[in-house]
């Protein structure tokens, strides 16, 4: 996922050289492949990934006057409690710094960000609600399959892109689920 949405915002600004990524380390080793993932794609990319691990609010705020300071030109970001309760902060500190950003939910953009490729959190509900169908009529939860997501969703905030003068490509809207106007 973290590659998909890298060439996102690279096919969104063709000019993206470096990009920062705020990624939860208390996630362990779901946080620690995600950068890796994304240290991966960038490299494929031509792109520069500076990680900042994020344990509190507090590291939110040095991590955007370091971008600031090193003139880091796009934001990504892994999920985590801290990340997530600080969306519009998050979006908000972007935006001021003209940062082209992608999140991995929606609830990013709809407080204030630019653009989100991710797991569509509704079709999981819909289906973690079969599974605990299925236990309450008796089956083992050890015989279930695991399952993985299959359905992505791209939303874009246009009110976003024209804050930070950006003009989003006909080819990635054309794409995206759903766009705020």
């Amino acid at each position: 996922m973290r590659g998909k949405q890298l060439a996102l915002l690279k096919e969104t600004v063709s000019s993206v050289s470096a990009v920062a990524m705020l990624w939860n380390i208390d996630a362990g080793k779901l946080a620690t492949g995600a950068l890796q993932e994304a240290k991966t794609a960038a490299k494929a990319l031509g792109i520069q990934i500076r990680p900042y691990a994020i344990k509190s609010a507090g590291d939110i705020e040095r991590a955007f006057n370091d971008i600031k300071k090193l003139r880091i030109n796009a934001l990504l970001t892994t999920g985590g409690p801290v990340t997530t309760r600080n969306s519009t902060r998050i979006a908000d500190l972007a935006s001021k710094l003209r940062l082209a950003a992608i999140y991995n939910t929606r609830q990013f953009v709809e407080n204030g960000g630019l653009m989100a490729y991710g797991v569509n959190f509704g079709g999981i509900y819909r289906r973690a609600a079969s599974y605990v169908d299925k236990i309450l009529k008796s089956a083992n939860p050890g015989d279930l399959p695991v399952e993985q997501p299959t359905k992505f969703a791209l939303v874009i905030n246009l009110r976003a892109a024209k804050q930070i003068a950006l003009t989003i490509p006909p080819n990635v809207l054309a794409r995206a689920d759903r766009v705020i106007k």
